[in-house]
C-alpha cells in the first residue's frame, strides 16, 4: 500500500499547465478581436471622410460648370457685337469713300464754274454748300469710325479675357473630373471588398455545393434548390437556404459605412425551353420575375431591411452558356445575387 501511495504522489499533475494554456489562448483571442475592431474604426472613419471629400468635389465641379456656362454666353455676346460694330465699319467706309467721290466732282465742277461766265455763279455757291456740307459728313464719319475702332479694340480685349477665363474653368474642371474619377474608383474597391466579404461568409455557411457557385461579381443558385419545376413557390430547403442568406447579409451589412448606398440585386433567369402555358405564367419572363420576387419576399421575413433588395427577371435571355444539353439548361436556371452600389 505504502508503494501504491507512492506511485500516486509521483503522477505528474497536469490540471495547472492546462489552465495556463486555456488563458494564454483567451488573451490571443481577446488581442486579436481589439486588433479587428481598430481596423474597423480606422476604416469606417477613412470612409467618412473620403465621402466629404467626394461630396466637396462635386459641389466645385457643379460651381466650375455653372461658370463655365456663363463665361461661354458672355463670349458669345461680345462676338455678336463685335460683328455688328464690323458691319457698321464697313459701312461707314462706303459713306465716306461715296461722299469723298462727291467731294472731287464738287471741287471739279467749282474749277470749270470759276473759268464760266457770271450766269453760272448761283450754281457755283450750290455746289460750295454742298461741299461745305460734305466735308463736315466726312469729318463726322471719320470721328464714328475712329469710336467703332475703339470699341473693337476693348471688345477684343474683352474677348481674349474671357477665352482665357474659359481655358482656365476647362482646366480646373477636367482637374476635378480626375480627382472625382479617383474618389469613385475608391468608393467602387471598397464596395467590392465588402462584396468579397460577403460572398466568402455565403460559402463558410452554405459549404462547397455544386449547385451554389462564384461566378464573376454574382452569387448563384440553380433554380432547383428553390422551386419546383415551373413554379415560384419556394420549397423548404430553399427557405432554410434563404435564411441562411440573410443572416449573412445582416452580418456584413453591419460593417458596410452608412454612407455607401449598398442594394443586394435577386435576379431570376431560366432556361430557353418554352412553358407549356397550362400553369400560372404565360412567359419565362414572368416566371424569372415571380421567382426573384419570392426570394426577395422571403429574405424580408427573414430580417433583411426591404429598401436593400431589388427584384428583377432576365426571362431566358441571359444565359451563363449557350447549347441546348440538359447540363446547359439546368445551368441556366438560376437565382443570381448581386451586391451593388446605387
Amino acid at each position: 500500500m505504502r508503494s501504491a501511495r507512492l506511485r500516486r504522489r509521483e503522477r505528474p499533475d497536469y490540471w495547472p499547465g492546462f489552465v495556463d494554456a486555456l488563458s494564454t489562448l483567451l488573451l490571443v483571442i481577446i488581442f486579436l478581436l481589439s486588433v479587428f475592431m481598430l481596423t474597423q474604426f480606422f476604416l469606417t472613419r477613412q470612409v467618412r471622410d473620403q465621402d466629404t471629400v467626394l461630396s466637396k468635389l462635386n459641389a466645385q465641379l457643379a460651381e466650375l460648370t455653372e461658370l463655365l456656362a456663363l463665361e461661354r454666353a458672355a463670349t458669345r455676346g461680345l462676338t455678336d457685337e463685335l460683328s455688328g460694330l464690323e458691319a457698321n465699319l464697313a459701312a461707314a467706309d462706303k459713306d465716306k469713300t461715296r461722299l469723298q467721290g462727291l467731294l472731287d466732282s464738287a471741287t471739279a465742277a467749282n474749277a470749270s464754274a470759276g473759268a464760266g461766265a457770271s450766269a453760272a455763279s448761283q450754281a457755283l455757291d450750290q455746289e460750295k454748300q454742298l461741299t461745305a456740307r460734305a466735308l463736315a459728313q466726312v469729318e463726322l464719319l471719320n470721328q464714328q469710325i475712329a469710336a467703332l475702332r475703339r470699341q473693337i479694340s476693348a471688345l477684343e480685349q474683352a474677348l481674349e479675357v474671357s477665352e482665357a477665363r474659359d481655358k482656365d474653368s476647362q482646366t480646373k474642371l477636367a482637374d476635378l473630373g480626375r480627382r472625382l474619377n479617383v474618389a469613385l474608383a475608391q468608393r467602387v474597391q471598397e464596395l467590392q471588398r465588402y462584396r468579397s466579404d460577403f460572398f466568402g461568409r455565403l460559402k463558410e455557411i452554405l459549404g462547397n455545393r455544386p449547385e451554389i457557385r462564384v461566378v464573376g461579381d454574382r452569387f448563384v443558385f440553380q433554380s432547383e434548390v428553390l422551386f419546383p419545376v415551373g413554379s415560384d413557390q419556394i420549397n423548404d430547403i430553399g427557405k432554410a437556404e434563404l435564411v441562411k442568406i440573410a443572416e449573412a447579409i445582416k452580418e456584413v451589412s453591419v460593417a458596410i459605412p452608412p454612407e455607401i448606398n449598398w442594394t443586394l440585386r435577386v435576379d431570376g433567369h431560366t432556361d430557353a425551353r418554352p412553358l407549356s402555358g397550362t400553369g400560372r405564367f404565360r412567359s419565362n419572363w414572368e416566371l424569372s420575375a415571380g421567382r426573384a420576387i419570392s426570394v426577395v419576399q422571403q429574405l424580408i421575413a427573414a430580417g433583411v431591411p426591404a429598401n436593400r433588395l431589388m427584384a428583377a427577371g432576365f426571362g431566358e435571355f441571359q444565359p451563363l452558356e449557350e447549347g441546348a444539353t440538359d447540363e446547359i439548361m439546368a445551368r441556366n436556371r438560376r437565382i443570381e445575387f448581386r451586391l451593388t452600389d446605387r
